[in-house]
């Protein structure tokens, strides 16, 4: 089956079909096209609503996601914004390799089509402008053929005539056989002009136009194939995401199976559990004695010192509701106090404790910072042409006097939190001894902190717990004096760049290209701690060396 053949004769139809052909490829073209809008409208709402619903930082709602079942939901929305990210992935595959590509396609189509159809439109005219040279041939033939017959008959004529002279006749004679010869003139050209349009006509029936259509046959059946692969790459985009969607969902099911529902009842019991015991039963008060009304106006002092008690945790047989009122009240006139002590004692405990928490932290990072400056502080006395130590001191005593502040902060709260625990510990004088010259301090400090709320009767638990945060420090400085005979374990290797010669205290010489073990990285001040051969150590400049830090050693970090 070959256009060329079957439809030699349908030029103007396979014009026409194959422009629908494009039609339809440039409407497939722009259906792709919507669909990858949709996607991507589609991914960007779906991204909108996760973000919407995602827990706001620093708000009681973000404290809620501690219940299981909140965080399922957290998954969840994670999970939908990893389902949008797929939506527009198949945006982005589908406009690469459909909608570019094709876009493409078309343009080269329309330019084969419109040279296919110029050279069948050139070779029509040349057929046409062939069948007009043999019409006007046979035209003229027809025209000397009549013209003869005229002079032939008008010499016969004049030959029978007598009174027709001799020299007329032969005139006539003459022109008779003129015109015979102009007529076989005329027939010799219309038969060759015939000849060569019939070679013409044969070659442009069975050569010229077969090959054009076939040209543009060939065209539409590309057409076709590249439409029907563009179908399937429309489904492949979406099939290479269903995996991943899949995971998407699976993760949304485990998120779901996750939720313990008992676990969240226990949370809730952590988060609201007051500490306090259930109210005793009210005895009967007596009108009718009058001791007993003696009795029963003093009970409002007992009610009071019940809520006294059971403000440090302590088992009252007073009302519980006396309490909750002056909580409110106090909470409604934004009347916080320092020690949480308008909270029940379990909710005052764990406050406290995050507190303490993360006080040490704060007085880990001063602490870190501290090390860091002394460090430097090392160095430009070692180098004075890095820098001036002196430029220093105020830092440094900046960042101690921070680190003291907390440190009593802390050792404050600590007591409050042991008091809440009930485990304070009686003082020994030997405690007293070893506490030096902090004792008075912190004493002084925390006992000030003290009287602005109300204590237990003793009174005596601030310097105990004063003294026992001082005891810790005492024994972290003391431990660390002898950690630091200890050998560092290596955390990593370095290659030196370039060779640096350690002339100063503390400094090691390296040579260029030289392999050696990381002890101690760069803790800003611009110089790592590097040992040879487990006997030599020393300091050397960062930017002298490369470091390849070991990710599982202790303390390492990765640098990208």
């Amino acid at each position: 089956m070959s256009w060329g053949t079957e439809l030699w004769d349908q030029f103007d139809n396979l014009e026409k079909h194959t422009q629908w052909g494009i039609d339809i490829l440039e409407k497939y073209i722009k259906f792709v096209k919507e669909r990858t809008d949709i996607e991507l409208s589609y991914a960007k709402q779906l991204r909108n609503l996760s973000k919407k619903y995602q827990p706001k930082k620093n708000s009681k709602e973000e404290e809620e996601y501690k219940y299981t079942a909140c965080k399922a939901f957290l998954s969840t929305l994670n999970e939908m914004n990893d389902y949008a990210g797929q939506h527009e992935v198949i945006s982005e595959n589908m406009t690469s390799q459909i909608t570019v590509d094709l876009m493409r396609y078309v343009q080269e189509l329309k330019q084969e089509r419109k040279s296919n159809f110029h050279d069948g439109r050139k070779a029509q005219q040349h057929i046409e402008t062939c069948w007009k040279q043999l019409e006007s041939s046979k035209r003229r033939f027809e025209r000397d053929c009549k013209e003869a017959d005229r002079a032939q008959q008008y010499f016969e004529k004049m030959d029978a005539d007598i009174n027709v002279t001799k020299a007329d006749v032969e005139k006539a004679r003459q022109q008779a056989q003129l015109r015979h010869q102009m007529a076989e003139d005329s027939k010799a050209d219309y038969s060759s002009i015939l000849q060569r349009f019939n070679q013409e006509q044969w070659e442009y029936y069975h050569t010229h136009i077969p090959n054009i259509f076939q040209k543009i046959q060939e065209m539409e059946e590309r057409r076709i194939v590249r439409i029907g692969e563009s179908m399937k790459t429309y489904a492949e985009v979406d099939r290479q995401v269903i995996p991943i969607i899949g995971k998407c969902l699976d993760g949304i099911v485990k998120a779901a199976e996750s939720i313990d529902q008992k676990n969240d009842s226990q949370l809730v019991v952590e988060a609201y559990k007051s500490g306090f015991e259930p109210p005793g039963d009210i005895e009967f008060e007596d009108y009718t004695q009058p001791m007993k009304r003696t009795v029963s106006e003093n009970s409002l002092s007992s009610s009071k010192e019940g809520k006294s008690e059971l403000r440090f945790g302590g088992k009252s047989r007073g009302k519980l509701w006396p309490f909750i009122k002056k909580n409110k009240l106090s909470l409604k006139l934004g009347a916080t106090p320092e020690d949480f002590s308008n909270l029940p004692p379990e909710q005052r405990r764990k406050k406290l404790q995050q507190k303490v928490d993360d006080l040490n932290k704060e007085i880990q990072k001063e602490t870190d910072q501290r090390d860091a400056i002394t460090k430097m502080k090392d160095v430009y006395l070692k180098n004075p042409q890095m820098g001036d130590p002196t430029s220093l001191d105020h830092k440094l005593a900046e960042v101690t006097q921070n680190i003291e502040r907390l440190r009593l902060e802390t050792q404050k709260f600590e007591a409050w939190l042991a008091e809440v625990e009930g485990r304070l510990p009686a003082r020994s004088e030997q405690a007293r001894r070893q506490s030096g010259m902090y004792d008075g301090q912190t004493h002084q400090t925390v006992t000030n902190c003290a009287q602005d709320r109300e204590s237990s009767p003793d009174g005596s638990y601030t310097e105990e717990q004063s003294q026992e945060s001082e005891l810790k420090v005492l024994a972290t400085d003391f431990d660390d004096e002898f950690d630091d005979e200890e050998p560092l374990p290596a955390i990593g290797t370095c290659k030196a760049l370039y060779t640096f010669e350690g002339q100063n205290e503390g400094t090691i010489s390296v040579v260029e290209g030289e392999m050696l073990s990381v002890i101690e990285e760069d803790k800003g001040d611009g110089w790592t701690r590097i040992r040879r051969n487990e006997d030599e150590e020393g300091y050397v400049p960062t930017s002298y060396v490369e470091v390849y830090l070991d990710k599982n050693a202790k303390g390492a970090k990765t640098y990208i």
